[in-house]
């Protein structure tokens, strides 16, 4: 399983940056880890309950954590700060990038929900 090598934090353009020992390098952006988190909080407690984050275009990052070997927590200005996000998960949500990203704004539109940029 890879593992990040550097981990940094743009708090200006709330970006979190991952590079892995396998080469790959992600630019996550704050809200996308946010409506993202592997908290019951967002994913509910199975398949089909996942609760839809909303108004969280401008969230920052506050303070990573790491957990272990295995795990970061992130903690967010908003306040959310129960998700672990696995070094698995994080590569998962960097490589699948474009297709959760779109999945998001599918379901906020589906909501009714306009995104402020």
């Amino acid at each position: 399983m890879a593992k990040p090598t550097d981990i940094s934090l743009h708090q200006k353009s709330r970006i979190l940056e991952l590079t892995y020992d396998d080469g790959a390098n992600y630019k996550l952006p704050c809200e996308y880890l946010r409506v993202y988190s592997p908290s019951a909080e967002v994913t509910g407690h199975g398949p089909g309950q996942e609760i839809l984050q909303l108004n969280k275009e401008e969230v920052n990052i506050t303070a990573i954590e790491p957990q272990g070997n295995y795990a970061l927590k992130l903690v967010f200005d908003d306040k959310h700060d129960t998700g672990l996000y696995t070094w698995e998960y994080l590569h998962e949500l960097g490589s699948k990038y474009e297709e959760k990203w779109q999945n998001y704004l599918d379901r906020l539109k589906e909501a009714g929900h306009e995104r402020k940029d």
